[in-house]
């Protein structure tokens, strides 16, 4: 039987949590990496929120310009005389239907601990709309000399319950912020309810969805509350194919008019009049290959027959097999050209590290995958690339990666049989390249069509014999905010 969550009144439990700063500290910024030892104070959850809460008039004045979508005429009686701003002021973005049968419980949970009006659903509010309505609601209180408002503005933390493709959602929606010239950007932690939890891994906010999870979402505020501030580089995708192919592309890539490829490299061969492109953001992997051929088949079968991929221990059995049905663990017929490796279809130029020049790199032989990686975390917290010794990564022109440091990281699969052992940490991906930006290009033959994906989101490329698809990646001017969950 289900336990029924207790009311805000009743007696309060002692959580531990990390003792509390002023307001005037300095965030602190790292790379992925946890808080370090801090001792923990037991802190009950009237405390917490008094520390999350804003005022009732700010959190009524957000929920209306975010239903009307305006806020240019705030209603008068939502604006009173300032109140003290908490410590944190936090809001969470939810997927009810994520977490299993523990959705609909877990948004109520997070009512009673919060605020209702700081809990959105994100099947009613997305985040786009909370960023231009929401948080420019409190820029215009503050603009009438609210100190409040303006305190919340800028102390304001977002926890986000939801997968990497949640996070990335919320973190792409941030990102307009930037282009806007916006000095406080909300930081971002995570509730793991997604199956790989690659971007909850790397900031410690744990792999999956915690089986004592009332206790547990206390604990999570607490620390959302605490945590410092790790920067996490942002990847812009661009890609340009000959006009007139019809691509279906994941919601993570949108059309755009221009095409925004580096004229500093020229493309081989004939170049069509006209483009089609498309541009994207990603904070996880980019890859070509089978790895993206499998992923976009599950997908395709997951939904049109949903009854069979009910939970994460299914779907893995899925998968598997379904790697081996497409050539992923043994070719059947070495003559099918879609089990052949990426080279006879592909090359690769980069840019290094405060170089301007683009450079081509080989592709390893019978590699079938292509995997572009910005965190250390890949495919529920493995780590193909490797913790490699000082040695090594003097001989390769390596440095040690991290998820903020301007570079991303290349490597490449075979069959998948080497993808199990680089995936059960035996042995190590097939190095290729550590680059500041990368541009693959595509061309066809006997290929028809290429897989791609991104964080997750797999897509078929139709590719032409007389033209070239193009895929090119830099880094986004600004970084991510994340909050450390240690």
């Amino acid at each position: 039987m289900e336990e029924t969550p207790r009311s805000v009144g009743e007696a309060s439990t002692t959580e531990f949590v990390k003792p509390s700063e002023t307001t005037s500290d300095a965030v602190k910024m790292r790379g992925c990496g946890g808080l370090g030892n801090i001792s923990w104070v037991g802190v009950d959850r009237e405390e917490l929120r008094k520390r999350i809460a804003m005022p009732e008039y700010l959190r009524l004045a957000m929920r209306d310009c975010i239903k009307r979508k305006d806020v240019t005429e705030i209603p008068h009686h939502l604006l009173l005389p300032g109140d003290m701003a908490p410590h944190a002021p936090m809001v969470v973005f939810i997927n009810p239907k994520s977490g299993g049968r523990h959705g609909p419980v877990l948004k109520q949970r997070l009512q009673q601990l919060m605020t209702e009006e700081q809990v959105f659903d994100l099947t009613e509010v997305t985040p786009h709309d909370f960023v231009r309505y929401g948080l420019a609601c409190l820029e215009a209180v503050a603009e009438k000399g609210d100190e409040c408002a303006r305190e919340c503005r800028e102390r304001i933390r977002i926890m986000v319950a939801g997968g990497d493709g949640t996070v990335g959602w919320v973190l792409g929606c941030l990102g307009e912020l930037h282009k806007d010239g916006k000095t406080h950007i909300p930081p971002v932690g995570v509730i793991p309810l997604g199956t790989g939890n690659d971007l909850s891994r790397s900031f410690s906010w744990g792999g999956s969805f915690p089986f004592a999870w009332r206790s547990a979402m206390k604990k999570t505020l607490h620390r959302a509350t605490m945590g410092s501030v790790s920067r996490l580089d942002s990847w812009k995708i661009v890609v340009s194919m000959p006009s007139g192919e019809v691509v279906d592309p994941p919601h993570s890539l949108k059309p755009t008019e221009e095409t925004a490829l580096d004229q500093a490299l020229d493309a081989e061969g004939d170049v069509p009049l006209k483009a089609k492109s498309y541009e994207g953001v990603f904070y996880n992997y980019f890859s070509i290959g089978m790895d993206a051929q499998v992923a976009y088949g599950f997908h395709h079968l997951r939904n049109e027959k949903p009854y069979l991929a009910r939970g994460p221990v299914s779907n893995k059995i899925i998968y598997s097999s379904y790697s081996c049905t497409q050539g992923w663990f043994c070719t059947p017929c070495v003559s099918n050209p879609g089990l052949r490796g990426l080279r006879n279809i592909m090359k690769i130029h980069i840019k290094k590290a405060s170089c301007a020049d683009w450079e081509e790199i080989p592709i390893p032989k019978s590699v079938r995958s292509i995997v572009a990686l910005n965190l250390h975390n890949y495919g529920s917290g493995r780590h193909p690339w490797g913790n490699l010794k000082p040695n090594y990564l003097e001989k390769k022109g390596f440095v040690e990666a991290h998820c903020d440091d301007g570079l991303i990281e290349i490597f490449g699969l075979k069959q998948g049989w080497h993808a199990s052992f680089v995936m059960a940490e035996l042995i190590s991906a097939k190095h290729i390249a550590q680059a500041a930006a990368v541009r693959f290009e595509l061309r066809g033959g006997d290929w028809r069509d290429a897989f791609l994906q991104m964080d997750g989101e797999p897509w078929k490329q139709p590719m032409k014999t007389d033209y070239s698809t193009f895929v090119e990646i830099k880094k986004v001017p600004f970084q991510s905010l994340m909050i450390n969950g240690e």
